[in-house]
């Protein structure tokens, strides 16, 4: 991954903010920590090197500040740090799928509300979500250090006080139960689900993803991480299939109570699994939305249990 390379640009939603090549001069001026950390590469551009886990962290800080207007944004050292490109992407997907059945006009303002499903401690979906579209995001996790963290970002950044909210998930088992109440009425879940199955597959991965990062560095059986990660965030028994089979199974226990139900899903293979199991849960519609985030192909798989003259008279 480098930062002269337009191919993943030119990838990106339309509306992201994050198609050119990042401009250094700018996201420096604003965060001068970003300096220390830029350099310039063979083809004599200015760039970062991304197998460093605090050299991404600056960037993200830098781009954060630059142009969401968040301000003294840090996350715990091993927690994820998010790619902001591909993060901005899911949240502007969304919008348009949310404006399918709005007359093509995407929903702005504290009415749409999101629920975050594992925010992190970086809390950038619902960061993005309500400086791009100024929609209302809960954002919860089941790691109080994660949301204590989120508690921070909040703290630091005043205007979110009113329009993002945290809840700590206490029963790891599940995913909506305890988080959905009888009274709520979510526009749109979305969720980055843990996509191994085990702690050493994640090894595995990390370290295959540092190596093509920087193939002068040999392959550690314990890498440091370019965008870090708790266990929870990487794996969990069964892999993002099991993960996405139990956020299928459950979101129907709250059918009337989200327009559209939304995950990444990062494994190809898993679709036609996915499939069969919301058909099993009688989803009414399913889309699927192709995405490139770097490198790497992905997709978000929606649904919903509301039919098309429900879903357009559902309040946006």
């Amino acid at each position: 991954m480098k930062a002269n390379d337009n191919s993943q640009k030119e990838n990106l939603h339309p509306r992201n903010l994050h198609r050119s090549r990042y401009d250094f001069e700018l996201l420096i001026s604003n965060c001068p920590e970003l300096n220390a950390f830029v350099s310039i590469n063979k083809y004599g551009i200015e760039t970062i090197e991304f197998s460093n886990p605090l050299a991404v962290k600056a960037l993200n800080k830098a781009l954060l500040q630059t142009y969401y207007d968040i301000q003294n944004w840090d996350i715990p050292k091993n927690y994820l740090c998010p790619p902001i490109p591909g993060r901005a992407d899911y949240i502007h997907y969304i919008a348009d799928l949310l404006a399918e059945t709005n007359n093509g006009i995407i929903p702005k303002g504290n009415s749409v509300l999101g629920l975050d499903i594992g925010t992190g401690a970086n809390l950038i979906y619902p960061i993005l979500g309500n400086a791009v579209y100024n929609w209302s995001f809960v954002g919860t996790d089941i790691d109080k250090k994660a949301i204590e963290n989120c508690s921070k970002i909040i703290e630091n950044n005043p205007k979110l006080n009113d329009s993002i909210s945290l809840q700590q998930q206490t029963e790891s088992r599940f995913i909506f139960k305890n988080i959905i109440i009888p009274e709520d009425k979510f526009t749109f879940t979305m969720c980055n689900p843990p996509f191994h199955a085990s702690a050493q597959e994640a090894n595995k991965s990390a370290s295959r993803k540092v190596s093509n990062l920087n193939p002068k560095e040999k392959r550690s059986t314990n890498p440091v991480l370019n965008f870090g990660g708790q266990n929870a965030e990487l794996w969990c028994n069964g892999g993002e299939i099991a993960f996405i089979t139990q956020m299928i199974y459950e979101s129907a226990k709250y059918a009337s109570q989200c327009l559209w139900f939304t995950t990444l899903v990062s494994k190809k293979e898993n679709l036609s699994s996915i499939y069969k199991i919301l058909k099993k849960a009688n989803a009414v519609s399913v889309k699927t939305i192709d995405m490139a985030q770097g490198q790497k192909n992905s997709r978000i798989v929606a649904w919903s249990f509301l039919n098309e003259a429900e879903q357009k008279v559902w309040k946006l």
